[in-house]
């Protein structure tokens, strides 16, 4: 599925099931939510915070989608072709970028 079809496809269920998109400042809280529950699972995981029984059963996968799911909303909301804007965005990164990383020492 590309970017473009899973904004639709985001956009259909809303109209389908959820009966209209929460406005651009509610779903901006819900995606520092969702962010945040990203960041509980990898601190557990990957960092040094110890798990809690309630943390074991986390999907990270699900969290990640969840947050995809908001800036899919976002991005309808605001007339954001995703699609396009990742395009322009690997462009910028190459431009910028292109030798920086490389040539980081702290990288090697």
């Amino acid at each position: 599925m590309t970017i473009n079809e899973a904004q639709e496809r985001v956009d259909q269920w809303i109209k389908t099931y959820g009966v209209r998109y929460f406005n651009e400042l509610t779903n901006m809280a819900i995606l520092s939510e969702e962010v945040g529950e990203v960041a509980r699972i990898i601190a557990r995981r990957y960092g040094e915070q110890s798990c809690k029984p309630s943390d074991e059963d986390k999907d990270l996968g699900d969290e990640l989608a969840d947050v995809l799911w908001v800036v899919m909303c976002l991005a309808n909301q605001t007339g954001v072709d995703l699609d396009a804007a990742l395009e322009r965005n690997f462009a910028k990164k190459t431009q910028r970028d292109s030798h920086r990383h490389q040539k980081n020492e702290k990288l090697k």
